[in-house]
């Protein structure tokens, strides 16, 4: 095992090697600066692990970015939530060069020749150091809360720059492949979704041409509301004041957060697992692997896949497949209908669209020789889809075992010869 000496980040700045910047104060942006396309900013919500979450970015126009000058981003910076999610950063590479740093965050900017950014943002993803930051942070507060005292406190490993720079290489690589894989899913979702409209959206179906119509839709094809069209299930939960439902839980029990958390439509694991007497005492209702789980209350329509037995907490609708409606023709038609399904929400103190409410929905039914078609055209691209999510699954299991490994010393780089992935910086 390799010993590694270790260095203060207030040590860096210190000495000139690192800078610290609190977001903007209030006066500097407010609400109003914000417009509708533009400059993006990186708030608390958008901070990930090591990432930027793209949902819900804010934008400036480059006047107020000009302004603002001083909370430009470059590469290789490391931006921190500073309220609610002071275990997370994100790191800049060249999508966020330029961007701007929210008022709720706080810059890293290194600009040391002895430390690694990319180093230093693979060791601020391990366990123990969040393990610290939450602690630290959390002390006597009822909201993490992070500021620049005690970022000056993280306490870095510090190995040679050149072993700095193959330990981010290796776990970089990982972080390339799952990048590549994503922008594929994203290609063949969207692929998928295309057919979809342009069959029956735009009912530019095989042999379309030929085709006779009726009232705007061909003839043979129909509407059918959707109690007669498949089974749905709504949810429940078991007490969380009874310990023995979670005891040793091994059910997939499905929330909101699982869906909206996600990194693609298909979920092998809930976060929460109940077991089978939970389940047994409360109202939900177990469904079978590939049905489609669709948000019904407060957020409304997002869509997920499971891919084992599974339930969902009161916040779902969960729609069931079948030959007429199978998977990829119900998953688009769900996904094509969510802001009509919005409109259809009541609710007095969240939205939510209930079961009585959507069964009277309607859904087109198309002819069983069309259905087949597009089977036989979309299953492939779903499957392989699912396969590209499972490919990420194991290469994020096998970064997270590497990593602590790596950043502490026990596995040695010093005389592997490593080839530097595209992404690395410097």
């Amino acid at each position: 095992m390799e010993k590694f000496q270790f260095i203060k980040v207030g040590e860096l700045v210190d000495s000139g090697e690192a800078d610290l910047q609190t977001g903007p104060f209030g006066t500097q942006l407010k609400a109003s600066d914000y417009v509708d396309e533009g400059i993006p900013v990186i708030n608390v919500r958008n901070v990930g692990f090591g990432d930027i979450r793209q949902k819900d970015l804010e934008f400036l126009n480059e006047v107020m970015v000009e302004k603002l000058s001083v909370h430009k981003l470059e590469m290789g910076d490391i931006v921190f939530g500073r309220k609610g999610a002071v275990e997370r950063h994100a790191f800049i590479d060249a999508e966020g060069v330029g961007w701007v740093q929210g008022s709720d965050c706080l810059r890293l900017r290194i600009k040391s020749k002895r430390v690694h950014n990319r180093f230093v943002s693979y060791y601020l993803r391990t366990q123990s150091h969040q393990d610290w930051m939450q602690a630290l942070c959390s002390f006597g507060a009822t909201m993490a809360s992070l500021n620049q005292d005690i970022v000056r406190l993280i306490t870095i490993p510090l190995p040679s720059i050149d072993v700095q720079k193959k330990i981010a290489a290796i776990l970089s690589a990982y972080d390339d492949l799952i990048e590549n894989n994503k922008r594929s899913i994203a290609i063949l979702e969207k692929m998928a979704e295309e057919i979809y409209r342009e069959w029956f959206v735009r009912f530019r179906f095989p042999g379309y041409q030929d085709a006779e119509f009726e009232k705007g839709i061909p003839k043979g094809w129909g509407f059918m509301t959707l109690e007669k069209a498949f089974k749905f299930l709504g949810g429940g939960t078991p007490s969380k004041e009874n310990d023995t439902y979670w005891k040793d839980g091994n059910v997939n029990w499905f929330t909101p957060s699982d869906i909206t958390g996600a990194s693609g439509i298909f979920l092998n694991n809930s976060a929460e697992k109940p077991n089978d007497e939970g389940i047994n005492n409360c109202s939900a209702k177990m469904f079978p692997a590939y049905s489609i789980m669709m948000t019904s209350r407060a957020t409304i329509g997002e869509l997920g896949i499971n891919l084992t037995e599974a339930c969902t907490n009161q916040g779902f609708i969960t729609c069931i497949p079948n030959d007429q409606f199978p998977l990829a023709y119900l998953f688009f038609w769900l996904k094509q209908s969510k802001n009509y399904f919005i409109s259809l929400c009541g609710g007095a103190t969240f939205p939510e669209i209930n079961k009585g409410t959507f069964k009277r929905i309607e859904i087109l039914k198309p002819s069983m020789e069309v259905i087949a078609e597009y089977r036989e055209s979309v299953d492939p691209i779903f499957k392989s889809i699912e396969n590209l999510l499972a490919q990420n699954e194991g290469l994020t299991k096998t970064k997270s075992l590497l990593l602590p490994r790596l950043i502490s010393g026990k596995l040695s780089v010093e005389d592997l010869d490593i080839k530097f992935p595209p992404s690395m910086v410097g």
